[in-house]
């Protein structure tokens, strides 16, 4: 018995390092690697794995917005993961399993030995019900960012302003530093509680941090941030902001 097994993994480094401790194991036959989700959606309709090994912060599509997308031939979900404690709560309430990154072929052999006791012909809960698992514990109260070979935690508290810059996303801080991260936009919006406020199709800001609102042109408005950042909200959204903040 073979499972046909496809990788999903922006690093190139993780993913060499999993495949070398997959080759440990005869049940395993990687079919296809990935570097985002996007790629990984295409290959999954194209070949039909019966398991993937899925990092979930990627470009493009990350883990969830890529599984959010399957319909049909839904594989067996295991996690990789460096960081995000949001999400390993739900994992563990489902019976998907989770590799926390560095993986170690101990914790690896764990998997392995569960997925034998599990029925690989479907996921272990629906896709959707994991979904909204993780979407009722919002928990988490820091955003990760890695740089270099450290992985920082920003406390929501501290992030003034998010910004996407052509493919890019920044966090500006209340510090005056910029980070990068790998969230899109849109997930942001649904991971941040509700201070957080999409005021473009670039911005969010944190409402806690505004100290001053100012008329802009063609009636939309200008936030002046607590570290000086001036942010200008769209057209669209100018009168559920005027009714937001009342003015």
């Amino acid at each position: 018995m073979s499972w046909k097994t496809i990788i999903i993994e922006d690093e190139q480094l993780a993913r060499q390092r999993l495949k070398r401790l997959l080759n440990n194991y005869s049940e395993i036959e990687i079919i296809a690697e990935a570097e985002n989700g996007a790629q990984g959606l295409a290959l999954i309709n194209k070949h039909q794995p019966d398991l993937i090994f899925l990092d979930i912060e990627m470009p493009i599509l990350n883990g969830f917005e890529m599984l959010a997308q399957l319909t049909e031939n839904q594989p067996k979900v295991v996690f990789t993961t460096a960081y995000d404690q949001y999400a390993i709560k739900a994992f563990e309430e489902g019976s998907i399993d989770y590799l926390l990154k560095p993986i170690e072929l101990e914790r690896l052999d764990k998997t392995i030995a569960k997925l034998k006791q599990t029925n690989l012909a479907k996921p272990a809960i629906a896709i959707e019900d994991l979904l909204q698992q993780i979407k009722g514990k919002p928990t988490a109260k820091t955003l990760t960012v890695k740089l270099g070979d450290r992985i920082l935690l920003i406390k929501f508290e501290d992030i003034v302003h998010i910004q996407a810059e052509d493919k890019y996303v920044f966090l500006h801080t209340a510090d005056g530093k910029k980070h990068l991260t790998d969230y899109t936009l849109s997930t942001l919006e649904e991971k941040l509680p509700e201070d957080f406020l999409r005021i473009h199709r670039s911005d969010i800001i944190n409402t806690n941090h505004i100290t001053e609102i100012r008329r802009g042109f063609n009636g939309a408005l200008v936030f002046v941030m607590s570290n000086g950042e001036k942010v200008t909200s769209s057209r669209s959204n100018s009168e559920s902001l005027r009714q937001r903040f009342e003015i």
